[in-house]
């Protein structure tokens, strides 16, 4: 009988891959990954970006919801992320005068002030408290579930309890609910931006309510931390767990074959290396792991995001008069009005560049200087991540090259229109991906950085029980983000990958 290599191959060295290793290998299992670059970490890597400057940035994955803490808990991570006092600013302009709404992660006083002076009938603020208890209160029953085998579609809506908060979430598109509950189009837009962010759809599409739930979910009050040093920070912890747990990690084995039969999984590497185990996990996205074992690929919508990373002289100043310490402590909301979002959509739809680009924006290093060497952050240099939305990857299919280009223009001009100062003026250092370039630097197909489209987090009524990571061969499961409740820095699709091989035992 043929002698098998591991219990347990894991294909990609991403965040995912090592949490289902590290699960797989303190329950006995033989475990090996390959992966496919000279490091681990895949998508939460931290690099030096900027020559000649000491600042490691969170290059593609850079603010954590979803990790549960449970994981943490299990494989004794020592990790931790940061909270943010504030959760979002987002300037906007009337009659001529430069404002901006300021949302704290708690109500406060400062928030219900900006709110007033937005909404001086005082009934967005209250629409927006109301609208948000009741998210808390879905996010806080679904959050458990995602560690748990699928539940049923009416097994999760007799969780829920509401039926409101069921049909509004799951059953009509996101955009109603907004519109319907909210009258202001930049406090519309506000709450849209969660459904967008990194998803090219209309907020009249499913898709959208898709992406407004898994940010809104993880550990059931779906806030967004700082992980405290960098991206990388987890991932030399998560390298270390697997390591100690026995996991063999390969380096520089990029897979270039998979094939499975009865007597399990054989895989082979560009380097020639050959394998074999009983299992295979595959933490690379379902379309690459379709191509290695030479079955048709799953179609996905595009990726739809730039990255900026830069490195600033100093944070600039707001023309509304804000402390830009305060203004980009959160999530910095520039031209991501509601009409503003959808006038891009159907621009970018149509092939058009976004002229002026819904953006998301937050500097980590006011949350975590330690990301900086101590002289960068003593003459006050400041990290700005900026996040581009609406930008899919068929708008540089062209000319890769002239269209990031276009698409640096279309974000700067947008941020320098709430600034009092030019940023170019402050730039020391800056990196520009597009989806392309994300494809090409992390296997990401057309830069998705979900891998492929988001689904809802539970099975349909009459279907099999699932954790939701199988694949049509019984020895091959998806560990990544391609998995059902994948996506975003979460660690869940490991997790559920390592229980589905257990239960085979």
């Amino acid at each position: 009988m043929e002698n098998f290599d591991a219990d347990v191959i894991i294909v990609g060295g991403g965040h995912n891959g090592l949490v289902a290793a590290s699960y797989l290998a303190r329950a006995g299992k033989k475990v090996r990954i390959l992966e496919a670059n000279a490091e681990v970490g895949g998508a939460t890597t931290s690099v030096r970006a900027f020559p000649g400057y000491d600042a490691r940035i969170s290059r593609y994955s850079y603010l954590v919801s979803l990790l549960p803490d449970s994981i943490v808990k299990d494989l004794g991570i020592n990790f931790e992320c940061v909270s943010r006092d504030v959760s979002s600013y987002t300037p906007y302009e009337r009659n001529g005068e430069n404002l901006g709404l300021l949302v704290s992660r708690e109500w406060d006083h400062q928030t219900q002030s900006s709110f007033n002076e937005l909404d001086p009938t005082g009934s967005e603020g209250q629409a927006w408290q109301e609208f948000y208890r009741e998210i808390a209160d879905f996010a806080e029953r679904i959050a458990p579930t995602l560690l748990q085998p699928l539940k049923t579609r009416s097994e999760l809506k007799e969780l829920v309890g509401s039926p409101d908060i069921w049909d509004f979430m799951i059953e009509k598109p996101i955009g109603e609910i907004i519109t319907s509950r909210f009258k202001n189009d930049v406090v519309r837009g506000v709450v849209l931006t969660d459904a967008l962010i990194g998803t090219f759809a209309s907020a009249f599409e499913m898709q959208a309510n898709i992406c407004f739930l898994y940010h809104l979910m993880g550990n059931g009050t779906g806030e967004w931390k700082v992980p405290q040093g960098g991206m990388g920070a987890l991932v030399n912890e998560l390298e270390r767990v697997a390591i100690e747990a026995g996991v063999q990690i390969d380096l520089n084995q990029r897979v270039t074959t998979i094939n499975s039969d009865g007597d399990g999984v054989r895989v082979t590497t560009a380097n020639g290396l050959a394998l074999k185990s009983t299992f295979l996990l595959s933490n690379i996205a379902p379309q690459t792991l379709a191509s290695l074992r030479g079955t048709s690929k799953p179609e996905s919508l595009d990726g739809a995001q730039m990255k900026i990373n830069m490195l600033l002289k100093r944070l600039p100043q707001l023309k509304s008069g804000i402390d830009p310490r305060l203004a980009f402590a959160g999530t910095f909301h520039a031209n991501e009005t509601f009409s503003h979002f959808e006038t891009i959509f159907t621009q970018a739809k149509s092939g058009h560049m976004p002229s002026v680009m819904p953006l998301e924006m937050y500097c980590h290093t006011l949350t975590d200087p330690s990301i900086l060497s101590d002289e960068l952050a003593q003459a006050g240099y400041q990290t700005l991540t900026l996040f581009g939305l609406h930008t899919p990857a068929s708008l540089f299919d062209a000319d890769n090259e002239s269209a990031r280009e276009a698409a640096l223009k279309s974000a700067l001009t947008s941020l320098n229109e709430y600034l009092a100062e030019p940023i170019e003026d402050l730039i020391v250092g800056i990196e520009v991906k597009t989806p392309l370039d994300i494809e090409k630097e992390i296997g990401l197909p057309r830069g998705n950085i979900f891998h492929r489209d988001l689904q809802f987090p539970f099975r349909e009524d009459g279907s099999a029980p699932s954790w939701g990571v199988e694949t049509d061969d019984p020895k091959i499961f998806i560990c990544g983000a391609g998995a059902v409740r994948g996506g975003g820095v979460s660690g869940i699709p490991g997790h559920n990958a390592a229980m589905a091989v257990l239960s085979k035992d």
